[in-house]
């Protein structure tokens, strides 16, 4: 992957022009560290509570190529049942602003590995990091509506990556029997304590187009699939069915 500026896509999936100069996270005090810290701890015991099922995961991990990375996409307000569920080293895409820093905690928590970048700044220098890290065979996860919005808008990081690296895109959504819904700007999902949490793993596609700038181009479809999953996934839970009986 080039280090030039990256127009339109940048490493959260937000819409920008930026340059690859590298960034760092602001810094915290310490009150701020540790109620991140606390926090973090409560989240991790709340998840333990979740009764899990995934949908769709059986027939990726049986289907998928040994060495071939994939790119998990998902919406920024569905993160965190997400993350809970996967539990499996992945390098996650984290704004670099001072609330990425409360993800960063969390989603590490999971035995996640956090890249940081923004729309302001150091967002190709992440999409570079990203490109490495798909072609070293690792698995990565996009929020194409992040950090900051608009909700449900998908911006074509996740795009230009498969379409640069040949990696498949494995689109994520998930619903919660029970969950707090955050007033932020992706409504942000925590599932209450014990809820019925259903996820569902679509199914793998590679972006093709002869450049980034064509493959940009497929984000309404793209859309279009994410949404039908989510709609998926609310008929899977709705149906009743039992969950594995696996709390994590």
């Amino acid at each position: 992957m080039s280090d030039a500026p990256i127009s339109s896509s940048n490493a959260t999936g937000t819409s920008s022009s930026v340059s690859s100069a590298p960034n760092t996270p602001p810094k915290l005090d310490w009150k701020t560290r540790s109620a991140i810290a606390v926090g973090g701890f409560i989240i991790r015991m709340l998840a333990r509570t979740w009764r899990i099922r995934a949908v769709g995961r059986e027939r990726f991990d049986r289907e998928r190529k040994p060495g071939v990375a994939a790119i998990f996409t998902f919406w920024h307000g569905q993160m965190l049942p997400l993350v809970a569920e996967h539990h499996r080293p992945t390098t996650v895409l984290i704004s670099d602003h001072r609330d990425g820093e409360i993800i960063t905690q969390i989603v590490s928590s999971f035995g996640c590995r956090a890249v940081r970048g923004s729309s302001s700044k150091g967002a190709a220098r992440a999409l570079l990091q990203l490109s490495r890290t798909l072609t070293d065979g690792n698995d990565i996860a996009i929020t194409p509506d992040g950090p900051r919005g608009p909700r449900h808008s998908f911006a074509p990081g996740a795009l230009v990556l498969s379409q640069r690296t040949q990696s498949p895109i494995v689109l994520l959504a998930s619903h919660a029997s029970r969950m707090w819904k955050l007033k932020t700007w992706d409504g942000f999902e925590i599932p209450k304590p014990f809820a019925r949490v259903t996820v569902a793993y679509g199914e793998p596609f590679v972006v093709g187009g002869a450049d980034v700038r064509e493959a940009a181009l497929d984000t309404d479809a793209v859309t279009a699939k994410l949404n039908a999953l989510q709609e998926h996934v609310v008929r899977e839970a709705q149906a009743g069915s039992r969950p594995s009986g696996r709390v994590k």
